[in-house]
């Protein structure tokens, strides 16, 4: 039988107060497996994205529960979710998030730095031989294409070893071929290392290539068994 590694139960959150405030997530439950791939697809404003961060623990809930690799999130403090996240969950966003005034190797070295980790020099350069950048080694990200930033990115993600990838649009930001190599990567790393992986996309082909898709819609959602209705869904709301 297969291990849960995320599990969301009525999981209830609104952002912004007063007359500004909007429900985002309204009651969802979810549950992953470890070393799935699951993608969450929906309309922009659906709280897709919202999700994700409530599942990298960078959104805390208002209601339910969620369970990490059986930590309970909503238990921890916020130092605690920050120690726990640092450890067992990578993240890849749209926008890189590079600090442009480090070069490559420092960027992917100082998470490992925040947590301790011996020899984080060494580990940091093996991940960027790994995503093909050993010779990009003392680059700026100024100096990198866009493909580059994001690849060191991944590197990032990956170095501590992470049991949880999470990536928010990891190719959006990205021409058609070289987010085709990205997400490439992104596999091919997911299978290699036997990760669990759960990410955003309004990209149909990339949705298609996650074991599972999670619909969501007006902050619930919509189905997550389904694949042909859902990658239907996914394509409509691509060419709308």
């Amino acid at each position: 039988m297969a291990k849960t590694i995320i599990e969301l139960k009525n999981a209830d959150l609104t952002l912004g107060e007063a007359a500004a405030s909007v429900h985002v997530l309204k009651g969802i439950s979810l549950t992953v497996d470890a070393g799935e791939s699951v993608g969450i697809v929906g309309p922009s404003g659906s709280g897709k994205s919202t999700l994700l961060m409530v599942l990298a623990g960078l959104e805390r809930l208002d209601g339910g529960e969620i369970y990490i690799d059986g930590t309970p999130l909503h238990r921890l403090s916020e130092d605690q979710v920050a120690e726990f996240r640092g450890r067992n969950v990578g993240i890849v966003f749209q926008s890189f998030h590079l600090i442009p005034n480090m070069t490559a190797l420092e960027n992917v070295a100082v998470p490992l730095e925040l947590a301790n980790t011996p020899n984080a020099f060494d580990v940091a350069r093996e991940e960027l031989i790994a995503v093909g950048l050993g010779e990009r080694l003392g680059h700026y990200p100024g100096q990198l294409s866009g493909g580059e930033q994001q690849r060191v990115a991944i590197a990032r993600a990956l170095a501590p070893s992470p049991k949880l990838l999470i990536a928010d649009e990891p190719t959006g930001n990205l021409d058609a071929e070289t987010g085709r190599q990205i997400a490439d990567l992104i596999f091919s790393e997911q299978r290699e290392r036997g990760m669990t992986l759960v990410l955003v996309t309004h990209d149909a082909a990339l949705a298609k290539r996650c074991q599972r898709q999670v619909r969501v819609r007006s902050g619930e959602v919509v189905s997550g068994t389904d694949t042909e209705l859902l990658s239907t869904s996914v394509r409509q709301e691509a060419s709308a």
